[in-house]
């Protein structure tokens, strides 16, 4: 799987649910974006498994300014688009 620079089977989009109400809206959410993308999308949609909180310099990474120190958020009127770290 390819996603930017990063290769290989551990990059991957994915939406994880808890409960058929949660997997029936990604199902429809990707199908609508689908049609409308006319094209494929390859993000998996399976039910959650037991969750691991990142580590703390991790959360809000993009709002504490990234691997470059170029903060990004919403809260602090950024609305920029999301730029890659990678």
């Amino acid at each position: 799987m390819l996603r930017g620079n990063d290769v290989g089977t551990q990059y991957r989009s994915g939406i994880y649910y808890y409960t058929p109400e949660q997997e029936k809206a990604a199902r429809e959410a990707l199908e609508k974006q689908q049609k409308l993308l006319n094209r494929k999308i390859v993000t998996e949609i399976l039910p959650a498994k037991k969750f691991y909180q990142a580590e703390e310099y991790h959360q809000q990474y993009l709002a504490k300014g990234g691997r470059f120190g170029f903060k990004q958020s919403t809260e602090k009127g950024c609305n920029d688009p999301i730029r890659c770290y990678g």
